[in-house]
């Protein structure tokens, strides 16, 4: 089974993660920001990882810590859990349309840390969570992760629907990205992905 656990705790947040890249979607998740655990129930359930995130953070200065440090540690659990990265497709893209929206991912679990992210948002907070933090959690998520991540918004209007999509469309990416093919090499000429 490919599971982690992470914690990680500093002035800002305590968070503890974990993860099973071969779970069945179960979500237990709670960070203080209601339209946050909605989008990480969503990846859970889209995904298949079984995810338990606890933070508390500093929501009383606002909810950036939180939003990007979830990432961080996420990230963090995701790459442990997928370890050597022998045996998985590597690459995974998907689209998915939430009612007037549709958004795309791309990733490769490669080794390379790099953020594409193409997204716009009308208003300055979705629910609980302000707008501007759905990319620092993706930045954060990818960086720690060390895989390369496109998401594009390709159109849309309703905030949450854009939101979702974006998320729904990362989760499935992911379960392709990381799925077994079998062997038991990694998918590189050079013959690592580090």
């Amino acid at each position: 089974m490919r599971i982690a656990e992470i914690t990680r705790k500093t002035k800002e947040t305590d968070i503890a993660v974990t993860i099973n890249a071969d779970g069945s979607g179960k979500a237990d998740i709670l960070t203080g920001i209601g339209f946050f655990d909605h989008m990480l129930t969503a990846f859970a359930v889209h995904s298949g990882f079984d995810l338990f995130v606890r933070c508390n953070g500093d929501l009383e200065v606002d909810g950036h810590h939180t939003v990007e440090d979830v990432g961080i540690v996420f990230g963090q659990a995701f790459a442990q859990a997928i370890g050597d990265k022998k045996g998985i497709a590597r690459y995974g893209n998907f689209a998915v349309p939430m009612d007037e929206s549709l958004a795309s991912c791309s990733m490769d679990v490669g080794g390379r840390a790099y953020l594409v992210f193409n997204a716009d948002f009308q208003g300055e907070s979705i629910g609980d969570m302000n707008t501007q933090l759905v990319r620092e959690f993706f930045q954060a998520f990818a960086s720690n992760a060390c895989v390369t991540l496109h998401l594009n918004l390709i159109y849309g209007e309703n905030d949450h629907h854009k939101c979702e999509a974006l998320f729904k469309s990362f989760a499935h990416t992911v379960k392709s990205a990381v799925k077994k093919d079998g062997k038991d090499e990694v998918l590189s000429s050079k013959g690592t992905l580090e």
